[in-house]
């Protein structure tokens, strides 16, 4: 199972690489330096995952406190699907609002340009945090370990998705927004203004950001920018020290 999800990754991953380079979004020079910055992360938390992050989603997945009632299999993955989905909404937009979760999360807004390789730029404390999170949610709504397996599949191809520099042809764009992520909804969140950063936390779906009032009406531009009002990105080292700065004025404005 684990060969084939890493094939379908590494060929959806190519799919992409391939599309931002013939039809790009927005044209302007990346620097091998951020690429560098962003797989490096990717690196360091892929490292983790068998370690820590996986072990504490099987173990919560292996507890039992109740037991749902009967139903169909394709139903009761649909709503572990929906629940998870739901959760990861609360969740990021959490990320935004809590300052002590925005000191991590912000070096995944950092970066000022976005491709597929923005969407695997997290901190690795944000990785292990959201874990933690997670495992209780897990436990109370009695979540299968297949259906995590399976939306964490999801969520990674969907985030390199949302992240892509793609230009996809308006219409087609429009109608997967009105159901999906897509590039133009994920980048107005990476929109250097607080407003938009601060809005579309949708990661699947894009229902629970018109439900909850987190829709933004910006549209996407190539020449939007994008990072963090005010600041600019960082070095390596730099990011992994970041959340731990006792001088950062960030977490100040999002007081």
């Amino acid at each position: 199972m684990l060969p084939l999800k890493v094939l379908a990754i590494g060929a959806w991953f190519g799919v992409l690489a391939l599309l931002e380079r013939c039809a790009p979004a927005s044209a302007r020079p990346q620097g091998a330096r951020r690429v560098f910055r962003n797989l490096a992360l990717w690196a360091a938390n892929t490292g983790m995952n068998p370690l820590l992050t996986l072990p504490i989603s099987v173990a919560a997945a292996s507890i039992s406190l109740w037991n749902r009632p009967e139903m169909p299999i394709w139903a009761a993955l649909a709503l572990d699907l929906l629940v998870l989905d739901l959760w990861t909404y609360t969740w990021h937009r959490a990320n935004h609002e809590w300052p002590m979760l925005w000191r991590f999360h912000r070096v995944h807004h950092l970066d000022q340009f976005l491709d597929t390789t923005s969407a695997v730029r997290f901190h690795p404390g944000e990785v292990l945090i959201s874990a933690l999170a997670r495992a209780p949610l897990i436990i109370a709504a009695d979540i299968d370990l297949a259906s995590l397996l399976l939306f964490d599949s999801l969520m990674l191809a969907s985030a390199l998705f949302h992240h892509s520099n793609v230009a996809l042809p308006s219409p087609i764009e429009a109608a997967l927004r009105g159901i999906i992520v897509t590039p133009s909804h994920h980048w107005v969140h990476h929109h250097a203004i607080r407003r938009d950063t601060d809005s579309n936390y949708g990661a699947l779906l894009t229902i629970w950001d018109r439900l909850f009032g987190s829709w933004s009406q910006t549209t996407r531009t190539p020449a939007m920018p994008i990072g963090v009002e005010g600041e600019v990105d960082k070095a390596l080292l730099e990011l992994t020290k970041a959340p731990f700065s006792s001088n950062s004025t960030h977490v100040i404005k999002r007081l």
